[in-house]
């Protein structure tokens, strides 16, 4: 079997035997994009991995803690992961046993997320580029005009918010809306809610993961802005969805 030894985002060493077909996804969204491109090739994902919704794999936990036991009981030829999901030290037990593993860089653009699907699925998997890929590029190719600032939590208790540099925070920008906490210092933020609740005065962005954020969450914690409830899979899946995505997101600004 022919060895091809590929670089992930990292710059690391993929040196994978052939076109991988016992791949392990410790990444929800790449889960999603291997199996609607390369059917049939996945042998585990986490517990998060919750599309396609007939997927049929065995769950080897959470991306943040797997039961890398697990991954390895299963012989994977491959395993995919991500630098802002997965830990370090999980990715290196699995290579110092032998496991090839690609890491997907937290991309700040959709572009750079597509770019990095696109390498993973035509150099790891050896496949011609899906079509689904294809069009997401031309759907978010272009900026819209700004509509909205907005505060978008991510968590609460403590609150957390995008920040700078983040793949949910370019969706939004390419559909018109302009993140309040783009310019902050730090990716995710902790702002008091008083601040939170100053600053939120145009539009409040709630999506439902990774908390699960409801429609009292708005009038309650945010008077001054009108709030948006959107599908977490929307603003931070890089995959298929993001086809969906730009229409669906587009459709509530418009409706606001």
């Amino acid at each position: 079997m022919r060895s091809r030894e590929l670089v992930d985002d990292l710059g690391e060493l993929v040196p994978v035997e052939g076109s991988p077909s016992r791949v392990v996804s410790l990444v929800p969204s790449l889960t999603e994009a291997v199996a609607v491109s390369a059917p049939g090739r996945l042998v585990g994902a986490t517990d998060y991995c919750t599309h396609p919704s007939t997927l049929e794999v065995t769950r080897v936990g959470g991306s943040k803690y797997p039961k890398v036991d697990r991954a390895l009981e299963l012989a994977p030829d491959l395993v995919l992961a991500n630098s802002e999901e997965n830990r370090p030290e999980d990715v290196e037990r699995l290579r110092a046993n032998g496991i090839p593993v690609w890491v997907m860089e937290a991309s700040a653009t959709v572009p750079a997320a597509l770019g990095s699907l696109r390498r993973i699925l035509t150099q790891a998997y050896d496949i011609p580029e899906p079509t689904w890929l294809v069009e997401a590029e031309e759907l978010w190719r272009e900026v819209a005009p700004l509509r909205h600032r907005a505060v978008v939590p991510v968590w609460r208790k403590p609150w957390i918010v995008l920040g700078r540099d983040t793949f949910a925070g370019d969706v939004l920008r390419r559909v018109g809306v302009d993140n309040v906490y783009a310019d902050s210092a730090e990716r995710y933020p902790r702002p008091p809610i008083d601040e939170l609740r100053t600053r939120a005065d145009d539009l409040v962005v709630l999506p439902d993961e990774p908390y699960e954020f409801t429609a009292e969450d708005g009038p309650e914690f945010f008077p001054a802005a009108r709030p948006l409830l959107v599908s977490g899979r929307y603003l931070t899946w890089y995959g298929p969805s993001l086809v969906e995505a730009h229409a669906v997101l587009s459709e509530a600004l418009r409706t606001l």
